[in-house]
């Protein structure tokens, strides 16, 4: 594991943001979802595409808030464009567990 400088770690933009719409990705590798994600005024929405099915239905993910990298470089994933990365822990067998808020704040306010 490399050490971050305090100025690497403030370069990285995370923010909430609030689940809007789920849809399947059959054409991923892996099972995954596309997700939408509200990020507020600021940020707007932006979409994703996330290896959660193991532990969330689609219909328990939306209006959820969620924890997401909003700075990275856009990524193509199979037919798809991924603008941000949810962040949660990853288990042993690859399941995720997404990070997110004890109490619903406002989209779009940053982690640090």
């Amino acid at each position: 594991m490399t050490d971050l400088s305090w100025s690497d770690f403030q370069k990285v933009e995370m923010r909430v943001g609030t689940v809007i719409e789920v849809k399947d990705f059959p054409e991923a590798r892996n099972p995954a979802y596309k997700l939408s994600i509200d990020f507020g005024a600021e940020i707007g929405v932006r979409k994703t595409s996330a290896q959660i099915t193991k532990r969330y239905k689609k219909e328990d993910l939306v209006n959820k808030q969620v924890i997401a990298v909003v700075n990275f470089p856009k990524k193509q994933i199979a037919n798809f464009m991924s603008e941000c990365l949810v962040i949660g822990a990853v288990g042993e067998e690859g399941d995720v567990v997404l990070l997110n808020p004890d109490f619903k704040v406002e989209n779009g306010l940053r982690i640090g």
